[in-house]
């Protein structure tokens, strides 16, 4: 079955802020956005959790929306705390760790034809 991701116009609710009832917790990691040139991705992990280092085929921009990361880049350790947002050029390799539950939104902007 396939995943259905938003369409044009579409309005997503990428988890900020939350329904009054509705726990952070909750929140899982998804791809939000698929189109020709762009994906955009929310991408919740727990804490303590590694990503090890990897490249992107495509600029990418990372915005911390909850917690906080060190972002490994460009040879210099970076701290993302909610609010923040990077760009890193395409095939930059990166690598993250959450410091706490942290919910990102990843925007990688694709080279496809």
């Amino acid at each position: 079955m396939a995943i259905p991701h938003a369409r044009s116009g579409d309005v997503i609710a990428v988890g900020l802020p939350l329904a009054p009832d509705a726990r952070l917790e909750d929140l899982r990691s998804e791809t939000l956005v698929r189109d020709t040139h762009i994906e955009v991705f929310r991408l919740v992990l727990q804490p303590g959790v590694r990503l090890q280092e990897h490249r992107a085929s495509g600029l990418l921009t990372i915005q911390c929306l909850a917690g906080g990361i060190d972002l490994t880049a460009q040879g210099q350790h970076r701290k993302l705390a909610a609010g923040d947002l990077v760009h890193l050029r395409s095939d930059e390799p990166h690598a993250v760790v959450a410091d706490t539950f942290s919910v990102l939104l990843l925007t990688l902007f694709l080279h496809r034809a």
